[in-house]
């Protein structure tokens, strides 16, 4: 740093200071952002754009870091009449986590893997055991003194060497999911020299120990472009290509399979998928699977002497499919169907064992566990709630006959179980501690209601026992809506303090996600987008009118492409929401989808459209929340944003709150919180996500009158 900008950078902070602490004096008035003539150009028409200024890349504009500055210096005097609150919804959720919690110990290749909390901390020890889950433990990662002297710190994806004597990492000290490689020797618990920055928290080793896979990213996009291979103690540049995926509608992924004998590279679009295998004992020369082909999805798995294949060639919701080794040249001829395609049953995944195969499958809204034999014996795994969650745990060890597997519903806390496959025998190896709660104190409820087009909609419900349902209690509803991704019902101990104070908690399992299947996908996404908006606003009118909640105490939340979903309800249905709260969320969507230099865009054609075909820009600008800001009075909002975000970037919600400020007719709040330093999701550290969501929490209980104490 030259002295110059070393003296620029203290007068623009000296400047942010200034400019946050003038807004703080003057709290009433909220912050303005100028307006500035710009077009956004395409091949369908061009856009003006008075707030485009806002966007910087690089994140030094002092005007546009100031009027960020500006935005949190108002939320922070709006909300601190809140703060005793804000500090009392805090304290109780920090008081439902058990502090010094570990992990249930899983195996591989002879060692006992596992993590634990020291109280207070806000990161794991992660360590493992040579032989029996109680010998003494080696630690592989200090978290908690790896985060020191960082405001953000994410381990991600972590790989031990096959002959157990180094780990690979990959980690972020930033937020924007630049991952970078590192290595250490685990006898002497040093760090080798070798560092790849700017990569996927993606890493696989290769069977001589010296080798290791990842996926570089574009420095621009952050896509992931090619496989690399790196040999420890070579430089990152001697590196070589395995796979390039010149596709920018693809992303890519690796991995080694449950057997260990291949490592594969899968790339995969919305629509269409591509997974060539080699050896882990030479992984130089790929073999495809399939070719990729539109609409033709699938992914394998390789056990003993067979590929078990998820696809949906013929079976829209999946079937399970197997090609057997020697007929691998054979291709697409030679798969064998192992379970049928069903109109019901969703497969969500699948894990192969010796002799058999467990089954991540979803029926009637809910996720359940099925295991197949190779004999065909179906053992499917109950479930006593009308309204839960099954999912398929770590499971590294194919040659047991035990799965294991968690649950977990509205009012029962995650639960790790192993279940048998030869005798249907079942343990609970841990159920997750929340202290201070009683799950007798709580109902859960799955109910049911008609969308506007007469689709029947999955709602899980949660409150505390003693609310009536008498039309007057306050809901706070949430929902995701996008990506085939759904919604799954858990219990949170973040949320316990708002159930306590009488609110009614429920998930709308909107289309867009896959609760229901394939198809529930199928018609919330593209050209079906807007069914995800009308099936969340019915959903609210639904359970406003069998009287679940008062009619002017709703308040919505949906975050990232459910921040869309809350924009657009936003614009939509307004009066039917007290309060709504919008995090990283996704509101410029047709000037983002021009842009292909965005990270993600390219990706998303298939979800959202591209927008310079004529279609689907009209259809995408007619609901795009920014474009969509009308001269109306809003319900009262809380934002929130990070400004290192690579997934939705800070300026889409700045924009927006920007040109909220502008038109809306309402003395609504309107508070739009920055985190100036984390991404998509905010600030790392298991006490510092509760931390953040007590400050909306207040806002939201205070809106709905709820803020007694429990």
């Amino acid at each position: 740093m030259t002295r110059f900008t070393k003296r620029a950078t203290m007068l623009t902070s000296a400047a942010l200071l200034i400019a946050g602490a003038a807004q703080a004096q003057q709290a009433a008035a909220p912050p303005r952002a100028a307006k500035k003539p710009f077009q956004v150009v395409s091949p369908n028409g061009a856009r003006d754009d008075a707030y485009y200024w806002l966007r910087d890349d690089t994140r030094k504009n002092p005007e546009m870091l100031a009027y960020l500055a500006a935005e949190n210096a108002y939320a922070d005097a709006q909300l601190a009449p809140l703060k005793p609150l804000e500090a009392k919804l805090y304290a109780e959720t920090v008081s439902h986590i058990k502090q010094d919690d570990s992990s249930v110990p899983y195996a591989r290749n002879g060692y006992y893997y596992g993590s634990r909390f020291a109280t207070g901390a806000n990161y794991p020890v992660i360590e493992r055991r040579k032989g029996t889950p109680t010998a003494p433990a080696t630690m592989l990662f200090d978290e908690p003194a790896m985060a020191e002297g960082h405001s953000y710190f994410a381990l991600s994806d972590w790989a031990v060497s096959p002959d157990n004597a180094r780990v690979a990492w990959a980690e972020d000290t930033v937020g924007r999911r630049q991952y970078v490689l590192k290595v250490n020797d685990l006898a002497s618990g040093t760090a080798l020299p070798d560092t790849i920055p700017n990569i996927e928290p993606n890493v696989v080793w290769a069977d001589d120990n010296r080798t290791i896979l990842y996926v570089a990213k574009d420095p621009v996009t952050l896509r992931g472009v090619k496989v690399m291979a790196h040999v420890l103690g070579t430089p990152a540049t001697a590196d070589t290509m395995l796979y390039e995926e010149k596709d920018e509608t693809f992303q890519m992924s690796i991995a080694r399979t449950t057997d260990d004998r291949f490592v594969c590279i899968r790339v995969e679009s919305t629509v269409s998928d591509e997974q060539r295998c080699a050896p882990a004992a030479a992984p130089t020369s790929f073999t495809v699977l399939a070719p990729r082909v539109r609409d033709f999805r699938y992914g394998a798995d390789h056990q003993g002497n067979r590929w078990i294949i998820r696809t949906n060639r013929a079976a829209k919701n999946y079937k399970l499919v197997t090609l057997a080794d020697a007929d691998l040249a054979k291709g697409l001829a030679a798969w064998r169907d192992l379970t049928p395609a069903s109109d019901s049953v969703f497969i969500e995944g699948f894990k192969p064992f010796a002799g058999f195969v467990a089954i991540d499958q979803r029926e009637g809204g809910n996720r359940m566990i099925r295991l197949l034999t190779d004999a065909g014996k179906a053992i499917p795994v109950k479930a006593d709630e009308p309204a839960y969650r099954m999912a398929l745990d770590v499971n590294e060890e194919p040659s047991t006959p035990w799965v294991r597997y968690t649950y977990g519903s509205l009012v029962t806390p995650t639960t790790t179980y192993e279940v048998n496959a030869k005798t249907g025998a079942r343990r609970v190896l841990k159920v997750a501690p929340v202290p201070g709660y009683d799950p007798a104190n709580y109902v859960t409820e799955r109910v049911w209601t008609s969308a506007r087009d007469g689709a029947r909609i999955p709602v899980s419900l949660v409150y505390r026992k003693g609310v009536k349902r008498d039309g007057t209690a306050p809901l706070f509803q949430y929902a995701y809506g996008s990506y085939g991704i759904s919604m799954d019902p858990a219990v949170d101990p973040g949320r316990i303090g708002m159930l306590d104070r009488g609110v009614v908690y429920a998930i709308a399992h909107i289309r867009g996600g896959q609760e229901m299947g394939r198809g529930w996908y199928d018609d919330g996404h593209l050209l079906n987008k807007k069914n995800s908006f009308t099936d969340f606003i019915d959903v609210t009118r639904f359970l406003v009118a069998q009287k679940y909640a008062a009619r002017d105490r709703v308040a919505a939340m949906g975050g990232s492409a459910g921040g869309l979903l809350m924009g657009a309800v936003a614009n939509m249905a307004p009066a039917d929401y007290k309060a709504i709260v919008a995090q990283v969320p996704f509101v410029d969507v047709v000037t983002t989808m021009l842009d292909a230099s965005i990270p993600l865009t390219t990706f998303e054609y298939d979800e959202w459209g591209n927008p310079a075909q004529k279609p689907f820009y009209d259809y995408m600008l007619s609901y795009s929340p920014y474009d969509n800001v009308a001269a109306k009075a809003y319900p009262a909002l809380y934002v929130g944003t990070g400004l290192w975000d690579s997934q939705v970037q800070y300026y889409e919600p700045t924009k927006w709150v920007a040109k909220l400020r502008e038109l809306k007719t309402d003395a609504n709040p309107l508070l739009f919180r920055v985190n100036m330093e984390a991404g998509h999701g905010g600030k790392s550290g298991r006490f510092e996500r509760f931390r953040q969501n007590a400050e909306w929490q207040a806002f939201v209980l205070d809106q709905l009158g709820a803020t007694g104490a429990p």
